[in-house]
């Protein structure tokens, strides 16, 4: 018999074996305790349970539970102009998720909003100014073949 004093836990293990539970760190019990597996489960397989059209146009953002982990609302961040069609689609979702997991874990789907072309936009303009930092930075070495692949992989970068 081994008795573990360092790690806080009372039980007696058999040459260092434990049981799996033991094993997680208390943060990642917490998260499981409160159904946080199946949220990662949600969004690890979100573009296989609700197909490509809603999958391109929402993701889920939350899934909130009440107690006893059953009747959860799903938060979902849609993109502008695609509400309606998650909309007329919210009972399929629901369905699709329910019948994955096997039994009622969303019960309600919540929208919220979100404009993602406006983040673009932002970050090219700061690309824009980080560049020419860069430009400045690149001129000032003297190796050609270096020279000539970070202007092209500037120009890349530019271009995404």
């Amino acid at each position: 018999m081994h008795y573990k004093q360092n790690n806080k836990e009372t039980k007696t293990y058999v040459q260092g074996l434990r049981s799996f539970g033991n094993t997680l760190p208390r943060n990642i019990k917490g998260i499981l305790k409160r159904s946080g597996y199946n949220y990662s489960e949600i969004i690890g397989k979100w573009y296989n349970l609700v197909g490509e059209e809603i999958s391109n146009c929402c993701f889920p953002k939350s899934i909130k539970m009440t107690r006893g982990n059953k009747h959860g609302t799903l938060v979902l961040s849609v993109k502008r102009g695609n509400e309606i069609t998650v909309e007329y689609s919210k009972n399929q979702i629901i369905n699709k998720i329910n019948s994955h997991f096997g039994y009622k874990l969303i019960n309600e789907i919540k929208l919220q909003t979100q404009n993602f072309e406006k983040k673009k936009i932002k970050k090219r303009k700061n690309l824009y100014k980080i560049s020419n930092n860069f430009v400045e930075k690149i001129d000032k070495i003297k190796n050609k073949d270096i020279k000539k692949s970070l202007y092209q992989f500037l120009d890349a970068a530019k271009n995404d």
